[in-house]
């Protein structure tokens, strides 16, 4: 009888361990990397350091419009033509740096009660160049009622 009970607590916590893994490789695939990287006109495109939720085609069209108006950055994007009934693009601008090497990755988080976006800020190690910059990270996530809230 014991050993029918362990095998019995063994599976459930083996189906368990899986149904984690499950759920935490279908949250990382609704996350798509549209791009990221940084703008160079020295802050002439117009964004203060901010974080955007984008749920609309004109304000997306609105924020490559302003991305491009010095340098054609959206070129490099893996897509610009979203379907916003079905996703919700999130945006993040760093604030204008006097050198290069920064950049920003976000590490989005969904849980029952919230989508969390975590901003990771890298700053070059040792010399960099002398170039203002202004890091970006663009993806979009599976539409959601939940809150998004940034960290």
């Amino acid at each position: 009888m014991i050993h029918k009970t362990f095998s019995i607590f063994i599976l459930l916590f083996a189906l368990n361990c899986k149904s984690t893994q499950n759920q935490e490789k279908m949250q990382n695939e609704a996350i798509v990397l549209i791009g990221k990287g940084n703008l160079y006109g020295s802050g002439d495109e117009g964004f203060e350091k901010q974080n955007m939720v984008i749920n609309n085609t004109e304000d997306w069209n609105n924020v490559m419009a302003k991305m491009n108006s010095v340098n054609n950055v959206t070129n490099g994007f893996s897509e610009t033509k979203i379907d916003f009934s079905k996703f919700t693009v999130i945006a993040v601008f760093d604030e204008v740096k006097t050198s290069g090497g920064h950049s920003l990755e976000l590490d989005i988080k969904p849980d029952s009660e919230k989508i969390l976006v975590e901003i990771i800020r890298k700053s070059p190690d040792g010399m960099a160049t002398s170039v203002m910059t202004q890091p970006y990270y663009i993806a979009k996530i599976m539409k959601s009622e939940l809150p998004i809230e940034f960290k």
